[in-house]
């Protein structure tokens, strides 16, 4: 890959980049920044390396799914989800949060693989063939991990 493809697939890639790390860090939007900006270097540190022009997004999705799972691992430790007493953007962002914020919670508690195989199937509309790519593991492992997360899902939102 060279650079100007490299910051092409930036310019179009880079807010739902950003909106996916949202979502694994439930709603945590400055760690979902520090990883998008830890993710962003390594993928442009490593572009001399990668070949495959087809799978662009998914060598983008790739290094930032495995960058959240290295700073979940150092850390340790759950981040509370942002609270809504912080200053909204506008009242729309204000209601959005609001209207997520159980989704949130819920995704929280389930464990980071299944929390991404959720949001890359639902959220991004990525195949399972695509997700068993971007977080290298096989189909029958994404298909495992999609049930189990829908059905914790649906036992933690049931009273919501």
């Amino acid at each position: 890959m060279n650079r100007e493809r490299f910051i092409a697939l930036i310019r179009t890639e880079q807010k739902s980049l950003r909106r996916f790390l949202l979502a694994l860090c439930c709603g945590n939007r400055d760690e979902a920044d520090d990883i998008a900006q830890d993710a962003l270097v390594k993928a442009y540190l490593a572009i001399d390396k990668h070949e495959d022009q087809g799978k662009d997004t998914a060598w983008l999705y790739r290094i930032a799914y495995n960058t959240f799972l290295d700073t979940s691992r150092s850390r340790r430790t759950l981040h509370p989800i942002e609270t809504l007493n912080e200053q909204p953007d506008s009242s729309f962002a204000a209601d959005r949060d609001f209207r997520y914020q159980p989704l949130y919670m819920a995704l929280e508690q389930l464990p980071p693989k299944e929390r991404s195989a959720i949001l890359l199937y639902y959220i991004k509309g990525y195949s399972v063939h695509e997700i068993a790519d971007i977080v290298d593991a096989t189909e029958d492992a994404i298909k495992q991990q999609l049930s189990r997360g829908r059905n914790k899902l649906k036992t933690l939102l049931k009273d919501e």
